[in-house]
């Protein structure tokens, strides 16, 4: 299988973890992919994702001191695989594993995914456990020496010893069996932890890929966390759909700042099955989990800012709210059909300009002569910003009109330039015909 057909255009969706962490229950899943078919499928929204931890017992119940509980007991099979937490996620028991909540998700005509950490679980290797397919032992391919800075679930799988392939090979067929479409793997972008050598999870990239190919069911795979390696783009694309350019995105206005940097240096590397990631979105409630739950920070002008970066960007969209809290006017945001239809039908994004007060980007539709014009304000105060088209890359703009995709309303140019007022940390999106 060819896994760029995966994802012909940048996956859109759901994850559980802005708003439940590790909390995210079998209940909730579903109230929020009945809300997806109900209100947001219709507009490309599809993937309902279960975030970190859903094999673990007692989760949250220590967040004042653990997001993570060390050591704490989790659900597993015979041979080594992490399986849904009953207490959870109820269907799951009697070895039904996330098949029954899979099956629900796609009832309702959307895909289901879930995130896993690399590496297999250090009780499976401390007690020696078995791995299918193989006489080796999960002790035998872990790798002691490679682990996570910030979770204490797994060791590193030593790609080099016999059983590692067959240890992923036999995950990838349990997820297919369960109808997984979607895995995003944590601890395996960046190995933050070891700063010498970032990339030292590049074996095990290397085996899921493998085993996805062999499972016989289309996965996307996304990577995380980030910061993704620039010099690394290669490898990513070619055995990944989607990894993070950087690390956790929250509600704060000097994060989204700093995407247009990220988005720079990535900008020549969004390709048909190949999307550099901006991470979630935190839009309406989120943090719950976290033991802050709150309205997102972000302005509603610094908003349409980062939906119109990610979008004229390319990058993949999961929603990070607790959905069936959306009220009507992020609803709205999620759903403006023009501007989400960037990712479906534009190519060629690049950053035309930026300093400290402004960017611009420009991208071209592709099934017309249009051109996409995002301008952004990046300061605090009200900016007017004007662009020739000249300036924009595009030689003389051939219509004296340009659509505001948010707006839905036309404005007449004067002569080639674009001259718009842009509110404080806002952006403009256009579409010159």
């Amino acid at each position: 299988m060819d896994k760029n057909s995966f994802a012909k255009t940048p996956p859109m969706g759901w994850n559980s973890y802005d708003y439940y962490d590790t909390t995210v229950n079998e209940d909730q899943v579903k109230a929020n992919a009945d809300y997806m078919a109900e209100r947001l499928k219709e507009y490309g929204w599809e993937y309902i994702v279960v975030d970190i931890q859903w094999y673990a017992y007692d989760t949250g119940s220590k967040r004042d001191k653990y997001q993570y509980i060390p050591f704490g007991r989790v659900e597993m099979d015979e041979y080594s695989r992490l399986l849904p937490c009953p207490d959870r996620f109820p269907s799951s028991a009697k070895g039904q594993g996330f098949k029954p909540l899979a099956d629900y998700v796609h009832e309702r005509g959307l895909k289901f995914g879930i995130h896993i950490m690399r590496g297999i679980p250090r009780i499976a290797a401390h007690n020696h456990c078995k791995i299918l397919g193989t006489d080796r032992t999960a002790d035998e391919i872990a790798n002691p020496y490679s682990i996570c800075g910030w979770n204490p679930d797994m060791y590193g799988v030593d790609a080099s010893k016999e059983g590692a392939q067959e240890y992923y090979d036999s995950l990838f067929d349990l997820y297919a069996r369960w109808g997984v479409d979607f895995v995003k793997c944590d601890d395996i972008c960046n190995t933050n932890l070891y700063r010498h050598n970032q990339f030292s999870a590049k074996e095990e990239i290397e085996l899921i890929h493998r085993a996805i190919q062999k499972c016989g069911r289309p996965i996307v795979l996304s990577l995380s966390p980030g910061p993704a390696l620039i010099d690394k783009a290669w490898h990513y694309a070619k055995h990944a759909n989607m990894w993070r350019i950087t690390d956790d995105f929250w509600d704060s206005w000097p994060l989204l700042k700093n995407m247009f940097e990220r988005c720079e240096v990535w900008q020549n590397h969004v390709a048909e099955g190949c999307y550099p990631d901006c991470d979630m979105l935190p839009l309406g409630y989120i943090g719950k989990g976290f033991n802050d739950e709150r309205y997102t920070r972000l302005t509603r002008d610094e908003q349409i800012t980062m939906m119109t970066l990610w979008c004229i960007f390319r990058s993949p969209l999961f929603i990070g709210a607790e959905l069936t809290r959306l009220d009507d006017w992020t609803l709205g945001l999620l759903t403006n059909r023009k501007v989400l239809g960037l990712l479906k039908r534009s190519f060629g994004a690049r950053q035309v300009m930026r300093d400290d007060h402004q960017a611009v980007w420009t991208s071209r539709d592709t099934l017309d002569e249009g051109i996409y014009a995002a301008l952004f304000n990046l300061s605090d105060e009200k900016r007017e910003i004007s662009m020739t088209a000249e300036d924009l890359g595009i030689g003389a703009i051939k219509s004296k009109t340009a659509e505001d995709l948010w707006s839905g309303q036309t404005m007449t140019l004067q002569s080639d330039i674009l001259k718009v007022l842009v509110p404080p940390h806002g952006a403009r999106l256009f579409k010159l015909r």
